[in-house]
């Protein structure tokens, strides 16, 4: 609220933010004022200097005030008006900062300019004394693999140094003096450099003193966190120590490094705690501030130190009789030391300075041991006396104990509990002192020794709770401790609770971390590190006593420094002189606790010269602004203790001046930044703000003062109960730090722009409500299951002690409850806090107008924070219901029942349900949970999973008016309700609670304004997870997938007790569908997996199925067995198998049509089969060229056969066993003789013969030799009644039962079925489809236009679509295609690659075209039938003259006008391409011997030069060409010449090798000779008709040019698979021509 005390003016600018006041820091009265001749923008942040000051506008822009003496012309001139830095105009500002008397600005671009004072180098300016206007700096990163420009987020400036923090978090530094953190000796530094030692941690906020520097430091994760040395880095000195003497055992961890800097590991001064007793100095300490740090480190070495590690001595304090008390001994002792000092003349200058003061008694005397550090090469003569003389203390003190003075216990207990008394100097300084400030070194140093002694025993405790551990290492001997006394020491005193530090890793990515640490370094005499010491460092120390306090920003004055903590909390250290600490605890070289207010709310913090700021929240949350140190007249008077530490004043006037956001200190000047409350908005804001940072304050101290000494406890009850407070702990914890994040996050967010949508609970809401849900669930799962009454009794008895505090904490002081309520109310407390949130949220959007975005977008989030409040007070609710049912029906049943996360819903104890056709006496109670219902009879229950419930109501008409069906996987049964009220009321909360169940959110609630919108009944079909308990094939099996009506229904995974498992689809309860099923081999280890189609259960369709033997079957499959065609791999590995079968299978057997290729012993079966068994007629050939072709009965050649060897010598008889030769029969050799009769034995080990032998007449020509070989494939399987389970399969796709009987446009419905099925498979994995694919799945969904009258575009249109289809395996021609691509390699590939099988070969792919044209011609009725004429549309062309007569023919190839269909015309251009190199590879093995004859002239006839080569051919003279044009020019062709001649026809013919289908050849052979004849005509100049006399010559030298290797071969197929009526047509005439000269060139006589 604004406060009531503003005035009319201040009224009318009530909508102004930034407002500047400045005042004169240390008056008592102070009078703030605006900053005169401000122009009235608003300004974002001030920094002060001594003399000077600079303001951020909202626009970016800088202004300076004060004195400027580096400006030119403004030298001794003091400037009230800001003015603006001109050389930054251009630039936007986002944020400023002030060293003592200089300047730095930081862009939006992450660039640095700096002004000012520069005679140390601070603006990184080199050879100038001062910058008068800002000057851009350059900031590279050397290291990086590519130099760039090091982006700048934050500033800091000291008097002689300037800090800057980079976008990645490192530290920059530039100036002069160790509060560089540089590992440097040469200063000025003026290009900027990178802090190494804070290399590779994340910095999040920096802070410089006059002449030391801060960091706030993110904690390493817990893995990342070194072990502690056991050495000293510096000094190799031990860390901890142990001395085993005589009687007793001295232990010391109170190592101070005496170089006082450490420049290598962070964690080897981690625990500096000197236990020393005073400073012994070897010279005046009266260096000023500003000398440079060399020359101090160099007067610090002659500051020697000892070190003192107290040790208990026995409880009851006595002392044994004789021995003089530790507090007599040592003043005895010290002033030894005193007279031994006296002989050195430099003594008598220090003697003040070394009062030593005798010490006054404590409650537990100390034993001191002096541990003193080696004498350095440096260190005086003086030094290393003082040195011994400390040793010789430390031996004398130590001798005086006996061994049971002391117990090792207590020497333990000094490193785990806090320590008693210490030994403590009086503070007093001497009267004798000259100034305030030499009496104030003095006492630093004094303090300073207190401080190491103090910063290893204070807090120790809080560090322990705080989870901090301290190593203890023990080296040494232990001959005189017992091992018993080891080990009972050695127990933990408390369990440690893994409370602090409970962070999420998302919410530390988008909120200020609380996982912070402080590291210092600079000059340290006033104590300002905070080491507990007055010694320099070099190097960034981190100040353990700071670790778990949660520091979230600090600030350095002129020689002190102040953290302030997410709870509110100031710990403050450094010169108190003026009580700038605002405190007066003793020692200030450790961080101590600030006193400022009453009540922890300091919220921001300024820290000038020599006072303090603080900005503190107020009553009505308008904030307080208190000051802390020097006032007016005390400047100049000697500082006395009560003089100049008083508490913090409150500035009355400056709190009334409106809201302030921000404060700055500088010099002798103050100022404030206040907003004005625009419609409360600003309010609302602050109220925001404070009351989160109250609220961490309570969870905080929850957390500290309940749950964590609770947890402590031993014998906190059950274990399950112990699991759940801990988990409740745990998210309470998380919880808590997150609201400690959100506090820290709103004080930077009143402290800038100020705009609602940047609001954190805005922004990451979601993180917000998943924390308060998931605590709210484990804090109802604790209550449900009993909640703090199941604790223990010491646990109870704890928290009765702490009742009050609990009232306190819960804000039930003033009424009477009961514990347990008490502690309910209080760990609820969180839920009303989300009542503020909204309310607060709410407050905010009427600031604004309604048709805003902000409006709109704070609105939306009240809405959701005050649902989600709603939602968490009904799940209260719900759990105190559930409990107080667990307590009214108590029993083993329902202790069976109970879980933390299950809730009662309802329940028919009442009667008000029943089942129907119970018996008269049953007993049948059902309950109705959040995740199951639950029936009950007598002394037993079942519990049906409501995720499997489907709950219907009975149809009227069935006369049960009042009935409910449940339906689960295994049962069936109805509910009578009492009424039909009872009904709709069971019927609505067991579909709620399904509903609820499946959506698996219950703990979630429906944000937004259609939230409370439920479905009215659960969906029928959903996924969930079930395990069968009844059903006799799927009992124990668990299934987990898409469920319908009771019976899974969709995709889904079953899984069986015995390993098996189903994944995959399911209809109606069964597998159906394409699923994968594992069934493992216990035997071999392994197991068996099918992937394929399912049906009713069982496997149906294509799959495939991998033995665990090794095997490889890839298939049909029907009612669970091989049926239909497949392919078997056996052996070990599928690479190298040693048989393989693709065939024809019948209920798991082989029968039909197969190949078996049998690899180890090199032979393949090409035959029948029948239940396994080779049975009836087959071909068998073998690796060393064997064939066999003939009958087979049982796996053996038995019958008549035909059998030939590699020589063709050839048997043709009876057979009886495998190669085994038994019967009549006739054998030709090779030369043509013939022994007929009856012949017995094995081919290849002895055949006995009984018969005659013919020989040939010498007349018989040789054509009639190989008879038999003409005959063969008489005795094979034909051509039509291979692979007919192939197509079988491809009808019964198309819907047909018999080939070619059937519904056509059934047959297109399946295709598209099959389609958009496979397009839906494929979909789920995208990779097996490529785009291209996808593009042909597309094209294949338009059937061509077929019907009517057949014309040549519907011709072609079916003929692209063929070619289409046949592309993909998808479509049902596709995958048949594929299917007899892969059989036909499997048949004639490898050992089936022989030349006897080519004619086998021919009539298998001419088998193909007519069974697939069959097939076409079933989808497209309309095709002509094979042979017939498609007629041309009538049409004037012109007509092209016939090659070898005059007249003209429009179409050559066809005898008649027209298109003539064919099989191989329509089908050969998809087939053959696939099915070609097999093919190709018999052509080139039967034609071998007659290719190397044709080869061997081919190469002798080309060596000839072109003329002789036409000569010898006899082309005439008139076709020899002259001239030939070679790469664009005519050359004379010379005897000489070759290969020129008729080289475009060459070229032309030699693309034969390059086509697939016999039209492709014959077409290129017709473009040959069309080329001879366009390079006859060029060289005639005159029309001419060929004759064959002419042209025949011409062509043989074209085809002896083109040196085609394998043109026998090409000659065969053409012959073999070209259409019969080409034969007669011009391309007929032009392949005669070719086969003509590759016999002519055969026998070609040569000399």
């Amino acid at each position: 609220m604004d406060s009531k005390e503003e005035s009319s003016a201040d009224q009318e600018g009530t909508r102004e933010r930034g407002l500047v006041y400045v005042w004169q820091a240390g008056c008592s009265y102070p009078a703030p004022e605006r900053l005169p001749g401000w122009s009235g923008k608003t300004v974002l942040q001030a920094a002060l200097g001594v003399n000077h000051g600079v303001l951020l506008s909202d626009g970016g822009e800088v202004y300076s005030f004060g004195k400027l003496p580096w400006r030119v012309g403004l030298e001794n001139v003091s400037i009230n008006c800001p003015i603006l830095e001109k050389a930054l105009s251009k630039q936007h500002v986002i944020t400023v900062a002030a060293g003592s008397f200089h300047s730095g600005a930081v862009t939006e671009d992450g660039e640095v300019y700096m002004w000012g004072e520069n005679s140390a180098g601070q603006c990184a300016v080199a050879n100038q004394t001062t910058v008068p206007e800002p000057k851009l700096i350059s900031i590279s990163d050397s290291e990086a693999s590519h130099i760039s420009s090091v982006q700048i987020l934050q500033l800091a400036c000291g008097e002689e140094h300037t800090l800057a923090l980079s976008l990645s978090r490192e530290l920059w530094a530039w100036g002069s003096g160790c509060q560089l953190g540089l590992i440097t000796s040469t200063f000025p530094v003026t290009k900027p450099q990178k802090v190494e030692y804070l290399a590779g941690r994340i910095v999040l906020q920096i802070a410089c003193g006059a002449y030391h520097s801060l960091a706030l430091v993110q904690c390493l994760p817990t893995q990342d966190i070194k072990p502690l040395p056991e050495r000293c880095n510096n000094c190799s000195q031990l860390l901890i120590t142990m001395t085993d003497k005589e009687d007793h055992v001295i232990i010391s961890d109170s190592h101070c490094c005496p170089l006082g800097v450490v420049l290598d590991d962070s964690h080897s001064e981690s625990h500096i705690s000197c236990s020393s007793l005073e400073t012994l100095e070897g010279k005046s300490a009266t260096s000023s501030q500003g000398e440079d740090c060399q020359k101090t480190l160099t007067e610090e070495q002659n500051v020697v130190e000892y070190d003192i590690g107290s040790v208990f001595s026995n409880s009851d304090g006595q002392e044994d009789s004789g021995i003089s008390s530790p507090g007599k001994l040592l003043a005895t002792d010290k002033m030894v030391v005193k007279q031994h000092l006296q002989d050195f003349p430099d003594y008598s200058s220090n003697e003040k300075q070394m009062d030593l003061q005798p010490e006054q008694p404590s409650h537990k005397e100390d034993l001191i041991a002096c541990l003193p550090s080696p004498p350095g090469p440096g260190t005086s003569a003086l030094n290393s006396l003082v040195v011994s003389c400390a040793s010789a203390v430390g031996v004398r003190v130590a001798a005086t104990y006996e061994a049971g003075a002391i117990s090792l216990k207590k020497v333990m207990n000094f490193y785990g509990t806090a320590a008693a008394d210490t030994i403590s100097p009086s503070s007093g300084g001497s009267s004798g002192l000259e100034n305030v400030k030499d009496s104030r070194e003095e006492q630093v140093k004094l303090e300073s020794m207190q401080g190491k002694k103090s910063s290893s025993l204070v807090d120790i405790r809080e560090e322990e709770s705080e989870g901090v551990c301290r190593r203890l290492s023990l080296p040494g001997l232990l001959s005189q401790v017992s091992p018993r006394l080891l080990r009972k020491v050695g127990r933990a005193k408390m369990r440690t609770v893994a409370l602090t530090p409970t962070y999420s890793g998302e919410a530390d990515a988008l909120l200020p971390s609380l996982r912070t640490e402080v590291w210092s370094w600079g000059k340290g005499k006033e104590g300002q590190l905070g080491h507990g010491d007055v010694l320099p460092r070099l190097q960034p120390l981190c100040i353990k006593s700071l670790d778990g306090k949660e520091v979230i920003q600090l600030f350095a004055g002129g020689h002190h420094s102040l953290a302030l903590t997410a709870k509110s909390q100031v710990y403050s250290w450094g010169s108190n002189i003026f009580g700038q600490l605002s405190h007066s605890s003793s020692p200030t070289t450790v961080p101590r606790l600030a006193k400022v207010c009453n009540d922890n709310s300091i919220w921001n913090i300024a820290a000038g010269p020599d006072y303090s700021l603080f900005l503190v929240d107020g009553e009505d949350f308008q904030p307080l602004l208190y000051y802390s140190g020097r006032e007016e007249g005390t400047e100049n008077e000697v500082a006395s203790e009560n003089a100049c530490l008083k508490d913090p004043t409150l500035l009355l006037d400056c709190s009334k001046l409106g809201y302030i956001s921000n404060v700055a200190a500088g010099g002798s000047n103050c100022l404030a930044l206040v907003d004005k409350n625009m419609m409360g908005y600003i309010a609302s804001l602050h109220e925001l703000a404070s009351m989160e940072r109250q609220f961490y304050s309570k969870l905080s101290a929850i957390k500290s003062q309940v749950l964590r000494p609770l947890l402590g406890l031993d014998n906190l009850g059950a274990a399950s109960t112990v699991q759940l407070l801990q988990e409740m702990a745990s998210t309470f914890s998380k919880l808590c730090y997150l609201i400690g994040q959100h506090g820290a996050s709103l004080t930077s967010f009143v402290q800038g722009l100020k705009e609602a949508k940047n609001l954190a609970i805005l922004k990451h809401s979601s993180l917000f409500l998943e924390s308060y849900t998931e605590y709210c669930t484990s804090l109802t799962n604790f209550l449900v299951m009993g909640g703090f009454s199941l604790l223990s009794k010491p646990a109870m008895d704890f928290l009765t002690k702490i009742q009050e505090l609990l009232q306190d904490l819960s804000e039930t002081s003033g009424e009477t409850y009961a514990l347990v309520e008490v502690l309910n109310t209080l760990f609820f407390l969180p839920v009303r806090r989300l009542h503020n949130y909204a309310r607060t949220l709410l407050k905010l959007a009427t600031c604004f107008e309604v048709t805003s975005p902000e409006y709109q977008s704070l609105h939306d989030s009240s809405s959701c924070y005050e649902t989600l409040a709603v939602h968490l007070s009904r799940k209260r609710k719900e759990a105190e219901y559930t409990l107080s049912f667990w307590k009214t029906f108590p029993g083993k049943m329902t202790d069976s029942l109970r879980k933390p996360e299950r809730r009662l819903i309802c329940e028919s104890s009442n009667r008000g349900l029943s089942l129907q056709h119970a018996g008269r006496f049953s007993v049948n109670w059902f309950i109705l949970f959040n995740d199951a219902l639950v029936h009950a009879q007598f002394s037993t229950h079942h519990i049906f999973p409501l995720s499997t419930l489907w709950a219907e109501p009975v149809s009227e008409e069935s006369g049960n008016l009042n009935g409910l069906r449940i339906t689960t996987p295994e049962e069936q049964f109805i509910l009578i309700s009492s009424t039909s009220q009872e009904k709709t009321k069971w019927l609505k909360a067991i579909s709620q609670a399904v509903d609820q169940a499946l959506k698996g959110t219950a703990d979630l609630p429906p944000y937004g304004s259609s939230g409370n919108i439920q479905r009215q009944e659960p969906p029928i079909s959903r996924s969930a997870k079930y395990s069968f308990y009844k059903d006799s094939r799927l009992k124990d099996a668990t299934y987990d997938g898409r469920w319908l009506s009771g019976k899974p229904h969709g995709r889904g995974v079953l899984k069986w007790a015995d390993g098996r498992m189903y994944s995959g689809m399911f209809r109606n309860g069964l597998e159906d569908g394409h699923g994968e099923y594992k069934i493992p081999n216990k035997i071999l280890h392994k197991s068996d997996r099918y992937v394929g189609y399912w049906k009713e259960g069982k496997m149906c369709g294509q799959g495939i199925y991998s033995y665990a033997t090794g095997e490889v079957y890839e298939g049909s499959f029907q009612d669970n067995m091989r049926h239909g065609h497949g392919l078997l791999r056996s052996g070990k590995l599928t690479s190298t198998s040693p048989s393989m079968f693709i065939g024809q299978w019948v209920m798991d057997k082989k029968t039909g049509y197969g190949v078996f290729d049998d690899i180890t012993r090199g032979e393949k079966y090409m035959g029948m089969w029948q239940d396994d068994f080779c049975q009836g007629n087959g071909v068998v050939v073998t690796q060393f060229g064997l064939y066999y072709e003939g009958a087979f009965n049982n796996n053996k050649m038995m019958g008549t056969g035909v059998l030939l060897s590699e020589d063709d010598t050839v048997y043709e008889g009876e057979f009886s066993d495998n190669w085994t030769l038994n019967g009549k029969g006739t054998l030709t050799l090779p030369n043509g003789d013939t022994i007929e009769g009856t012949f017995s034995g094995k081919w290849g080990s002895g055949i006995k013969i009984t018969g005659t032998y013919f020989k040939p007449s010498l007349y018989d020509h040789e054509k009639d030799q190989p008879k038999t070989l003409r005959k063969l494939g008489n005795l094979a399987v034909p051509a039509d009644e291979k692979w007919k389970a192939v197509f079988e399969e491809c009808w019964h796709q198309l819907g047909c039962e018999q080939p070619g009987q059937g519904d056509r446009w059934k047959a297109w419905d399946n295709i598209a079925v099959a389609l958009t099925t496979n397009r839906r498979q494929q979909r789920d994995s995208p990779e097996m489809l490529s785009r291209s694919h996808a593009q042909t799945l597309e094209s294949l969904e338009f059937i061509p236009k077929h019907v009517g009258a057949f014309t040549l575009e519907k011709y072609d249109s079916i003929k692209k679509y063929l070619i289409k289809a046949c592309d993909t395996p998808l479509h049902p021609l596709g995958k048949l295609v594929e299917t007899l691509v892969a059989v036909y390699r499997m048949t004639y590939v490898g050992v089936g690659a022989n030349r006897r099988l080519l004619q086998e070969a021919v009539r298998e792919i001419k088998s193909y075209l007519k069974r697939i044209f069959q097939l076409v011609r079933f989808l497209f009725p309309d095709l002509p039938e094979e042979g017939s004429t498609i007629p041309f549309v009538v049409t004037e062309t012109k007509g092209r003259r016939a090659f070898c007569s005059g007249k003209s023919d429009s179409r050559p190839e066809s005898p008649e006008p027209g298109y003539v269909v064919t099989s191989s015309g329509l089908l050969l251009p998809v087939l053959l391409p696939r099915l070609y190199p097999p093919l190709f590879m018999l052509y080139a093995l039967d034609n071998e011997r007659e290719e190397d004859v044709y080869w061997e002239c081919v190469l002798r006839l080309n060596k000839q030069p072109d003329m002789a080569l036409l000569s010898f051919l006899g082309v005439q003279i008139k076709f020899w060409p002259t001239a030939v044009s070679i790469l664009g020019e005519n050359k004379k062709v010379l005897p000489s010449t070759k290969d020129a001649c008729f080289a475009s026809a060459v070229e032309c013919l030699q693309q034969i090798s390059t086509t697939f289908t016999p039209a492709d050849k014959l077409k290129v052979i017709q473009q040959t000779f069309e080329e001879i004849s366009q390079n006859v005509l060029e060289i005639l100049h005159e029309d001419f008709l060929w004759s064959m006399d002419d042209l025949f010559p011409v062509f043989l030298y074209v085809v002896l040019r083109a040196r085609i290797r394998n043109l026998g071969s090409e000659v065969h197929l053409i012959e073999d698979l070209m259409d019969p009526y080409l034969q007669h047509g011009e391309q007929g005439i032009m392949f005669t021509t070719l086969k003509a000269c590759y016999y002519q060139i055969q026998h070609e006589k040569l000399n």
